[in-house]
């Protein structure tokens, strides 16, 4: 029997509620019976107080008067009650609480997780359909059998077989058409940023599926699967109800708003057929630039899924071939020798990918140990330094970490010629002269710059103004200088904003000349009228923007007179030095992405004017100027893999480091991913790789 304590009614409170409330801390709550309660309260209100003992039930017989002077005074409390209750039980001890809940938990979450197994599998068995579908069609005669005309007499794909498919698609019918050609990062922006009810949307590739590049080095070793880095590119079209041809662009004419495309029959013969367009987008890309180099059949190129398939399996067949009993030592030391050549993000991130597959998957697979000591890999670039576009201190880095990996780094080095078996080069010796050197290789890969494809050769033919021979000529509002204005836009590897300042002085000038009355030649400018002519420099040419900072800088130094004017000569020498200080932007897939979302938006803008527009009878003229403004590209950064280690230079800010470094750069692009498909294949590829190691299988 233990004792417990109750105290006494304060002011207003019923006896009834003290017994429910303390009864509570008993180990067994007392059972109150009618008479206890009743007698209890008549004696709730007098001068005297009660105790009483307890072996269970509680009876009106149990209680005996005590007077209230026979209990010891307090100042702060009553007289208390005391009650008689059995032994409380002995607490349990910290680790068998610990122990029950952590089986607690244990089975909460294999329940959890055999809930989430159900569910799937439910979801699961409601994917599958086992009653065929029949439904009524509309087709449209003309998309069945199209109209012949064009220059080439070839049918006019005027009408889809499936722009009756929907009620979203039927209104569609009628809408501008927009043609996309090519499925890269532009034009996978674009989808994704224009509004689906404004255009008629078409998409011409001979692939169909998007492939996220900036992770294809680490499909050439078996880092990801092929799988994880494309997507499908009709569920991406879907978005904006429009249709997909798997064909080829080959030439465009512009007078009659035609693209002639090439499709691929089971026989291997092509059809040739016009699609019809009322805006084209240009975004095809790029091949490797060959740079005249001699032998490139014998090298290996990393543009689509399909070279890396190629050169995964390649290695795996060196590597196979240099296993065997009968491989002689210098054939095996070849066929172990990988060069690459190019000193760019591709090439770099290959090389490391190479070395990491080489150093850490070999032994693992059970390959013979002299392999590992007998590969090679060697890198050749034509600069100073490797990833020669990135911070200096950035580039020490990369060619450091290949340095401790044993990566052979050729700088200041040019190919001369690729031949079956070797390579050969010419470099600097140590008496400065040039030599020509040669390396035996069993693999080469090739990635030295972009050059245009075969469609971008055509097309710049045709135009005027069209002088670059690494890609076609845009002005700042993408759109296709020597093309009809507005019509066709080129975005991606395959186009150059041109940034011409030079050839646009006149037109300020001119300009500037009439508002004042003045002939161009003889005029001469204030710095107010400075500030007019940079403010629209910059509207013109928005990545001009970095160089006309300091307005009263620019003015001081170009004014040679110090007279606070500047005359006709040398407003156009301060602006051949702007010009001059322009760089082509960089072929990359943030710039192609940021194309294809300006163009989204402009080609959005431009519908909503357009009833505005027509009612107003403005059909001609700069419309893209009025409606929207030029294009600007902003740098976000520039990332690279090398080797169990990342750079990164973002923004001003520049700085390397090892496997954190890695799981960083990893995550950028695992956010940048085009789906949650695609995530969810990166995640277990990488896992995969970390559990089982690499897939050095040939497929």
């Amino acid at each position: 029997m233990s004792l417990c304590s109750f105290r006494a009614l304060r002011p207003g409170e019923k006896l009834h509620t003290l017994l429910r409330t303390q009864g509570q801390r008993f180990s067994r709550p007392a059972k109150l019976s009618s008479p206890v309660i009743s007698q209890a309260r008549q004696f709730s209100n007098s001068q005297t107080t009660y105790q009483w003992r307890t072996t269970g039930l509680l009876s009106a017989s149990s209680i005996r008067r005590t007077s209230k002077t026979q209990w010891p005074q307090r100042t702060t409390h009553q007289t208390l009650r005391t009650i008689m209750s059995p032994h409380m039980p002995k607490p349990k001890s910290r680790f068998a609480v610990y122990t029950i809940k952590a089986f607690f938990y244990f089975g909460l979450t294999i329940a959890a997780i055999g809930g989430a197994v159900v569910i799937f599998f439910i979801y699961d068995a409601s994917t599958y359909k086992t009653e065929p579908v029949t439904e009524g069609i509309a087709i449209s005669h003309l998309a069945l059998s199209p109209r012949i005309g064009g220059p080439k007499d070839l049918p006019i794909a005027e009408h889809q077989i499936d722009d009756d498919d929907s009620p979203e698609k039927k209104n569609q019918k009628h809408k501008p058409k927009l043609v996309i050609l090519g499925t890269g990062w532009g034009s996978v922006a674009l989808l994704k940023t224009i509004n689906p009810d404004e255009y008629h949307v078409t998409v011409v590739s001979p692939s169909n599926h998007f492939l996220f590049t900036p992770m294809l080095p680490s499909a050439t070793v078996g880092t990801l699967e092929m799988r994880s880095l494309v997507e499908p590119v009709r569920k991406i079209i879907g978005r904006v109800n429009g249709h997909f041809l798997k064909a080829m662009a080959e030439d465009v004419e512009f007078s009659e708003k035609l693209v002639e495309c090439s499709s691929v029959n089971p026989d291997g013969s092509k059809s040739h057929f016009y699609l019809p367009y009322d805006k084209l987008v240009v975004g095809v890309g790029s091949i490797t630039n060959p740079h005249g180099v001699k032998g490139l059949e014998n090298c290996h190129f990393l543009k689509d899924i399909t070279d890396a398939r190629l050169i995964r399996n390649t290695v795996i067949r060196n590597i196979e071939t240099a296993a065997l009993p009968t491989t002689p030592d210098e054939e095996r030391r070849r066929l172990l020798s990988f060069v690459v050549c190019g000193g760019g993000p591709t090439g770099v991130e290959f090389a490391a990918e190479l070395y990491d597959m080489l150093n850490e998957d070999l032994l693992i697979d059970h390959f013979p140990k002299i392999l590992r000591c007998e590969i090679s890999v060697h890198l050749i670039q034509s600069r100073g330094h490797i990833l020669n576009t990135y911070d200096e201190a950035l580039s020490r880095f990369a060619e450091a970490r290949f340095a401790h990996d044993s990566v052979d780094v050729q700088t200041n080095a040019r190919v001369q010629e690729v031949k079956e078996d070797r390579i050969l080069f010419s470099a600097k010796d140590s008496k400065g002269e040039i030599v020509t050197k040669e390396i035996p290789m069993g693999f080469c890969l090739w990635s030295t710059g972009v050059s245009q494809t075969e469609l971008a050769q055509k097309l710049a033919k045709k135009l005027e103004g069209q002088n670059n021979r690494h890609a076609l000529e845009t002005d700042s509002h993408l759109r296709l200088i020597g093309a009809p204005l507005g019509d066709v836009y080129a975005i991606g590897d395959c186009s150059t904003v041109q940034n011409n300042v030079s050839e646009h002085i006149v037109t300020f000038l001119r300009t500037l000349a009439w508002e004042k009355g003045k002939n161009p030649e003889e005029m001469t400018i204030t710095y107010g009228d400075w500030r007019k002519v940079a403010q629209r420099v910059k509207r013109r040419f928005p990545q001009s923007g970095d160089h006309l900072r300091r307005l009263d800088q620019l003015f001081g130094e170009y004014d040679k007179d110090k007279s606070g004017t500047l005359d006709f000569g040398e407003l156009h020498e301060l602006l051949k030095q702007i010009d001059s200080k322009l760089t082509s932007l960089p072929a990359t897939a943030q710039r192609a992405h940021q194309q294809g979302q300006y163009l989204g938006r402009k080609f959005t803008k431009l519908a909503h004017a357009a009833p505005g527009m027509t009612l107003n009878e403005m059909d001609y003229g700069d419309l893209d100027e009025a409606v929207y403004k030029a294009f600007e590209y902003k740098h976000m950064g520039s990332l690279a893999y090398v080797g169990n280690a990342a750079i990164f230079d973002i923004n001003g800010l520049s700085f390397s480091g090892g496997l954190l470094a890695v799981y960083l750069w990893r995550s950028i692009y695992f956010a940048q991913s085009v789906s949650f498909r695609t995530r969810v294949l990166l995640a277990m590829d990488w896992s995969k790789r970390a559990l089982f190691g690499r897939d050095l299988m040939n497929f």
